[in-house]
């Protein structure tokens, strides 16, 4: 089945309900290789190249059309000899019927007798002929169409390439009020395997890529150019066997809602499972507050602290839902005596979470080792559990089937011995890699946090924000996890939810407080039961 052409029959902008534009809506990731293999595939079965230029113009255009831009009735589209240059021109040709004033600048080989560009002259777009008229055009247009280069370019830029850019970054600096920027594809300059750019690069207000996220788009500095990610259909047919095959996928707002358990009206507390939270020391006794709150805020139906006894005086106070297993404790760190207690009380146990707070003392290594002889519920092991795993002898083998392990690169860096830079040149395919490797479930977080399963399936968060740098957002990442495990979901799908929740809890809390730098852990935890209501 094909997905449907958007904007049919030339009418724009009608029901745009039936566009093929996507808004990240179960998007995958590729290389540049893949998707050029994909489209060699396409028009291997019968989709050409000129009709997978045609659907990804009328996807730009639609776009543009979607965003509402009030009061813009002017076009310029920047058209490179590519087939960026081509999407754009199919672009502009509907604009102009759909009664914009649309004018384009050809850079390179690309002639007036091209056919794309003697269609689109007849839908009643000009060509400026001189440098006067493009810079005319750029200090008066409303909206500038970046089609100069697509994602095949190798830096540094050449000339006119570099020089055209270089031109136009000047000029619309000098104004006021600057164009709205669409970039075809990705912004002109960027490298969308490694994410680098070149210097002269225009960062967009809008990229509409096309038929799926390029891998380097979810890098930095790449990342900050892109403006408003979303994905334009080019028309691959549903199952085309190199699209099947590719198994990374863009982490979304529609694959977060999917996986959601549902919430029965006849329901009891029992229905939505048991989470047991064993975190905290004398020294950090606050996480395991935020990720036992986590856990309740996602839905649990029944959230158990298992802390040192000395701590849970101090915190009982703060979480009056929960129900407490005292640790015994030496020192203030969880002791070994501790693990027989938790073992005998899994029973009801439906997720369970271990690591935040432990600390690292040899009592903590102890417990854990003691522990992972036991029969376990499903498990996720975050923070200082993490580091006290790597400490223990073949730790990958005692873990449950399915466990969750949410590590920041300095964590990784750790289970696995490898440096911290050559995690985070690679940060999808490590993930990939020792989630097959461990046979678990690999959250690796920080900026453009990978989700990894040891079947080949992989998510990716796209998102960045220094709402989350901020001590304590880990717990609640953890036990949000947890708290969706325990309600019975898959331990795949449980981590995705959790990640993009976990990320627009951290941009919500951000604008409620009109900044990243005061946002703190307990404020994720606040903007969750709205954000799992929507």
């Amino acid at each position: 089945m094909m997905h449907m052409t958007p904007c049919q029959g030339g009418g724009l902008p009608v029901l745009l309900a039936l566009t093929l534009l996507y808004n990240l809506y179960m998007q995958k990731i590729v290389s540049l290789k893949k998707m050029r293999d994909i489209e060699r595939a396409a028009d291997t079965s019968g989709l050409t190249y000129d009709q997978m230029m045609e659907n990804a113009g009328r996807s730009l255009a639609c776009a543009i059309f979607a965003h509402s831009l009030k009061g813009m009735k002017f076009a310029l589209a920047i058209v490179g000899p590519g087939n960026n240059g081509g999407d754009a021109l199919v672009a502009s040709g509907l604009l102009a019927k759909a009664g914009w004033k649309s004018a384009a600048f050809l850079v390179g080989k690309r002639k007036k007798s091209d056919r794309l560009v003697k269609k689109a002259g007849k839908a009643g777009v000009k060509f400026l002929s001189s440098q006067k008229t493009f810079k005319s055009a750029l200090l008066r247009c409303d909206l500038l169409l970046d089609g100069l280069l697509g994602t095949g370019i190798q830096l540094p830029l050449r000339d006119p390439f570099s020089d055209v850019l270089a031109h136009v970054g000047e000029t619309i600096a000098q104004r006021a009020v600057p164009p709205f920027v669409v970039a075809v594809d990705c912004p002109s300059g960027m490298d969308c395997d490694s994410g680098a750019l070149a210097p002269e690069t225009i960062k967009a207000d809008l990229s509409v890529t096309l038929a799926a996220v390029k891998l380097g788009m979810l890098t930095l500095p790449a990342y900050a150019y892109l403006g408003k990610l979303e994905v334009g259909e080019i028309g691959l047919p549903d199952d085309l066997p190199a699209w099947v095959a590719i198994h990374r996928l863009v982490i979304d707002e529609d694959l977060a809602r999917r996986a959601l358990p549902s919430r029965p009206l006849e329901a009891h507390k029992g229905t939505f499972g048991t989470a047991l939270i064993v975190a905290g020391s004398q020294r950090f006794p606050g996480a395991a507050l935020l990720a036992g709150e986590a856990a309740y805020r996602s839905g649990a139906g029944l959230v158990t602290l298992a802390v040192p006894e000395v701590v849970q005086p101090a915190i009982a106070g703060h979480l009056s839902e929960a129900t407490w297993l005292p640790l015994p404790h030496e020192g203030g760190w969880i002791s070994a005596a501790g693990a027989d207690l938790v073992s005998q009380n899994l029973e009801r146990v439906t997720a369970m979470l271990l690591g935040p707070g432990f600390g690292q003392e040899s009592t903590s290594k102890k417990f854990l080792d003691q522990l992972l002889g036991a029969k376990l519920p499903p498990l996720v092991v975050d923070a200082d559990g993490l580091k006290l795993l790597a400490r223990l002898q073949g730790w990958q083998e005692r873990l449950p089937d399915d466990s969750v392990l949410t590590p920041h690169p300095g964590e990784m860096s750790v289970l696995t011995g490898l440096l911290l830079d050559d995690i985070q040149a690679k940060r999808i395919e490590m993930a990939e890699r020792y989630a097959q490797a461990w046979k678990q479930i690999v959250v690796l977080k920080g900026a453009f946090t990978v989700v990894a399963a040891p079947d080949g399936r992989c998510a990716v968060l796209p998102l960045a924000t220094p709402a989350l740098a901020r001590a304590g957002t880990g717990d609640v990442l953890a036990g949000l996890i947890t708290g969706l495990r325990a309600q019975g979901m898959p331990a795949f799908e449980a981590a995705c939810s959790a990640v993009w929740l976990h990320g627009q809890a951290g941009l919500q809390a951000a604008a409620r407080l009109g900044g990243t730098a005061g946002v703190l852990a307990r404020d994720l935890i606040s903007e969750l039961p709205a954000l799992i209501a929507r």
